[in-house]
Formats: structure tokens, sequence, C-alpha cells
């Protein structure tokens, strides 16, 4: 539960890592059209990313009341497995710039949403999920700044190894057999936290070093 939809992989102003990551040449470009634009909003991957979003308090609402399910097990799949769905389709059919603004968005929202529940049920920690909340808010404004002085910073292949850490952590809670292991999950939690931390770091030198090269 994980940069997706700009034109290419230099002009992505965020870290999310499964459009802007996945390798895609500009051979592949030329080899067929494309069937939307940029600045397309109908799109099949949009409608799959938009259907993510939806399904997101559906899983929070479940954990919440029910805790760890096999229920929410198979919701958290489903919802998990569109995160690369939506990047696939996109690559293929044509990213958009409200792809890209909303996948990871969509992200953030289902993780961040079931980890918050997790503390509330006294499950984990507020602290190591506070720290994800922070790098991720925290590296928002900071890419829309830099945008905004026409700066892009690639995506570092850390990024999607961060989210697809943060997504495990996420989907083992969701495991009543988990319950019995409990110190697992603090450890592949804080495994998470370490590496969103780093990530941000790194996109943060990116982004000075990519200024300093405009100016």
């Amino acid at each position: 539960m994980s940069t997706k939809r700009s034109a290419s992989h230099e002009s992505q102003p965020h870290d999310n890592p499964q459009y802007g990551d996945q390798p895609y040449s500009s051979k592949q470009h030329s080899s067929h059209k494309l069937r939307f634009g940029s600045s397309a909003l109908a799109t099949p991957a949009n409608a799959i990313t938009a259907a993510r979003l939806l399904a997101s308090p559906v899983l929070i609402v479940f954990v919440l009341m029910y805790g760890p399910d096999w229920v929410a097990v198979v919701i958290g799949a489903l919802v998990f497995s569109t995160d690369g769905l939506d990047g696939w389709i996109a690559r293929r059919q044509g990213t958009t710039s409200s792809g890209a603004f909303l996948d990871p968005l969509a992200d953030k929202i289902v993780v961040l949403g079931v980890l918050y529940t997790f503390v509330y049920r006294g499950t984990i920690s507020w602290i190591p999920v506070s720290l994800i909340l922070l790098r991720e808010v925290s590296m928002s404004a900071y890419r829309t700044v830099v945008a905004r002085k026409g700066v892009s910073i690639p995506a570092r292949p850390l990024a999607k190894i961060k989210t697809v850490t943060q997504d495990i952590a996420t989907g083992l809670m969701l495991l009543p057999v988990m319950k019995e292991h409990h110190l697992a999950l603090i450890v592949m939690l804080w495994i998470a936290v370490a590496l969103t931390i780093i990530s941000g770091i790194q996109y943060l030198y990116d982004g000075i070093m990519s200024s300093n090269s405009a100016s």
C-alpha cells in the first residue's frame, strides 16, 4: 500500500514510483500512438486510481471496527493491487498530470489511514506513523516549491522500495495470524520508516543539486 503520470520520467515532480521509475524508453513512446494527452482526466488509469481512493475508507472503517481480519486482507489486496495496475495502464495509454497528482495521494491515504487506525486500536505507536506522515507532507511541500521554480527531480529506485515496504508493513498488520508476531510487525514498520526518511533525504539532496544546476 509505494512518480507517475507526467509525460516523461525527467518531468515528474514527485517520488511516487510506479509511473516515473518504470523503464519506458523513447522508442516505446514512438512505437505506438498514446490515447491520452497529459491534460486528460477521464482515463482508465485515473478511473482505477479513483476507485482506490473510494475503496480506502471502506478498508479503514473495516479495520477500525474489526481489526485484523481475512475480509480486510481481501479488501486490502484489491486496493493495493490497483496501485500497480493504474501505472501500467497509464504508461501504455498516456501519462497525465491529474494521475501524477491523484496516484500518490491515493497511496498516502490508504497507507496512513490504515496505520493510524492501528494506532487508534493500540496495536502500534503513533511515533513511526507520524514520522512517515511528516516525511510525506514535507516532501510534498518541497516538490511544490521547486516545481514553481521550474525544477524537476527524477525519482530514485529507493522511492519504489520505500513504497513497497510501506505497503508490506501495512498489509501484514491486516493478517490475523500476525497478532502472535507483534515484534515482527514493529520491525517491519520501522524498516519502512527508515527507508521513508532516507528516500526523503535523497529527494531533498537531488532537489538542491537540480536547483543549483538550473541557476
